[in-house]
């Protein structure tokens, strides 16, 4: 895989992981506005579901296509890119916290 390909691969499972997390934290922000104010035994079924889908979503994102490398024999490219996906998603915190601040 050459470099250039590799880079834009990683960056974008880290966006699409950026971007399913913000989607989640803004039904969660407004949960309330949303489905109303509901008291039901269903909304802690609908939070443990949600976890485990998205679990399962963010982990197919950052995991996905190392856990492919790692199986076809590339070890290193699949560290890389596990790696790679890995700063992507931490320069994306990194981002967060300094529009959070300022």
């Amino acid at each position: 895989m050459k470099k250039s390909n590799f880079y834009l691969k990683s960056f974008l499972c880290a966006l699409g992981t950026f971007v399913y997390i913000a989607l989640v934290a803004f039904l969660m922000f407004n949960g309330k506005n949303v489905f109303g104010d509901v008291s039901s035994f269903m909304i802690p079924v609908f939070m443990l579901l949600l976890l485990v889908i998205s679990a399962s979503i963010t982990g197919l994102l950052v995991f996905g296509n190392p856990v492919r490398l790692y199986m076809d024999g590339h070890k290193k490219e699949a560290f890389s890119f596990l790696f790679s996906t890995l700063s992507w998603l931490i320069l994306f915190a990194v981002g967060v916290v300094i529009g959070f601040v300022f």
